[in-house]
């Protein structure tokens, strides 16, 4: 059985005090009947890891080179320096607004996971690919050339977050029977590739605009084992309420 895997994500949001604040309300109440997470901005890291005694703490973002001349980049040995374990990447922010490509986010996995850290991959699809009734092939797509060159050992060691873009930020979510269909695919095009031991053995997260009032119903879906948590992990009571509807689906 797949265990329940919640990360908030909290973009551009939260300073330090504010961290301090969140990981002293959430911290002493994470059990091990699910992995509790939050992605924190670079200038927060440092402050969630010292805070967090059973917190999973993530970054947004790495590089795929151990240093160099990279303005602005952070590179894997410097978030394993400070204790980050585990690492967003891929997100459709990142593809929008910094030009992040298939083959960077791939170059990207490859060095998180060479250097021992758990990647969070996403993947969705835009609003006209759906209307297009293209999702699939979109998601496809995705899925192989983010994945490219991973072995079955590797794969079983990333999570996959599906966020349609068109449910970011927006207000707007897919239901839990899109939301469905697409893990659903996406565990079959796992085991196209590799084989079916391996796709059952990856954690797939919804990533669309999950909140407190809608999360107990996606995350009683079958193949949706946790969420990427945008706004809504913001606020320590929301986030728990997430985290508890995960441990009971």
């Amino acid at each position: 059985m797949r265990k329940p895997i919640i990360v908030g994500n909290w973009k551009m949001n939260h300073g330090i005090a504010e961290t301090k604040e969140f990981v002293a309300a959430v911290d002493g109440k994470v059990t091990d009947k699910a992995d509790w997470g939050i992605a924190t901005p670079f200038l927060d890291l440092a402050t969630a890891k010292e805070g967090a005694k059973n917190l999973i703490v993530a970054a947004e973002n790495c590089h795929f080179k151990d240093n160099g001349a990279y303005t602005g980049e952070v590179s894997v040995g410097m978030l394993k320096e400070i204790g980050v374990e585990w690492v967003i990447l891929g997100h459709s922010e990142r593809r929008q607004y910094f030009g992040e490509t298939d083959e960077t986010v791939n170059k990207r996995t490859i060095a998180a996971l060479e250097a021992g850290l758990k990647p969070i991959v996403c993947v969705g699809e835009l609003k006209w690919e759906r209307e297009c009734n293209i999702t699939d092939e979109v998601i496809a797509r995705q899925i192989k050339l983010d994945l490219w060159s991973l072995t079955a050992e590797q794969v079983k060691n990333t999570v996959i977050a599906y966020e349609p873009v068109w449910a970011i930020g927006t207000g707007l979510t897919a239901t839990p029977e899109q939301a469905e269909e697409v893990c659903g695919f996406i565990r079959a095009t796992i085991a196209k590739l590799y084989d079916q031991e391996t796709a059952d053995a990856v954690t797939i997260q919804y990533g669309g605009s999950m909140n407190a009032k809608n999360c107990a119903e996606l995350l009683a879906k079958p193949n949706i084992d946790g969420g990427l948590i945008g706004g809504a992990s913001l606020k320590a009571a929301d986030f728990n309420t997430i985290v508890q509807a995960a441990v009971e689906g």
